[in-house]
């Protein structure tokens, strides 16, 4: 009954982006988009994280607890709520912290000054406010008694730039005790798995610099942060 057992079902792929892998003819026979997550279902091909979960969840409705996506229309609404809001709040917000912190200083050689910084921990912290006061309330997840593809989604994009020396989590113990709820029920040592990448991303500027293809991709990705 839970995702990770349906979601085993499919293999997984990892996408080199300092390698460019996603400008392969392989990737882009699957996705002319160039950008992870794409998903292959048999002849069925789907971009986007939120489309993809909402497509698994529904795929495998049989053996996934309802609670996940749940079929009531209301409850299923709240979801896709916020879906539709953390695309230009939290995940943006907190993608540009990890950004400014890990790779433009390496890409621009220069630091990122300290005004620019300060702006965007601030639009962080203000996405983390809502998230407290709209979508979690006073409730252990963001639909209720039980966790959703929305609390996944959420949680990930906080832990995002913990690995660069932001921790959105300090000084907010609701959203520490939602975190540790949401852990729980994912399962501790998947929660850790997925998210040891993240964790140890003050290694990636090096490891950028050191790789084989960053002289290539560097001029791509100042155009980019420009």
């Amino acid at each position: 009954s839970t995702l990770d057992q349906s979601f085993s079902l499919f293999s997984g792929i990892f996408i080199k982006y300092t390698l460019r892998q996603q400008y392969s003819k392989e990737f882009g026979d699957i996705s002319i988009v160039r950008k992870v997550p794409v998903m292959k279902d048999g002849g069925f091909i789907l971009t986007e994280s939120t489309a993809i979960l909402e497509y698994l969840t529904q795929k495998y409705s049989g053996s996934v607890a309802d609670h996940w996506f749940p079929a009531d229309l209301q409850q299923r609404a709240r979801v896709n709520e916020y879906f539709s809001w953390q695309h230009m709040n939290l995940r943006a917000h907190c993608s540009k912290v990890f950004l400014l912190r890990v790779r433009v200083p390496i890409v621009m050689d220069a630091e990122i000054p300290k005004e620019t910084m300060d702006f965007a921990l601030e639009n962080v912290k203000q996405s983390l406010n809502l998230l407290e006061e709209k979508f979690l309330q006073s409730k252990p997840f963001i639909l209720g008694d039980k966790i959703s593809v929305a609390d996944v989604v959420a949680v990930v994009e906080i832990i995002q730039p913990i690995g660069t020396g932001f921790d959105g989590f300090e000084g907010r113990p609701k959203l520490i005790a939602w975190r540790d709820r949401v852990k729980k029920e994912l399962g501790e040592k998947l929660f850790e798995e997925a998210h040891e990448a993240l964790m140890k991303s003050s290694n990636m500027p090096q490891k950028l610099k050191n790789s084989s293809s960053f002289a290539q991709l560097k001029p791509i990705l100042q155009k980019l942060f420009r």
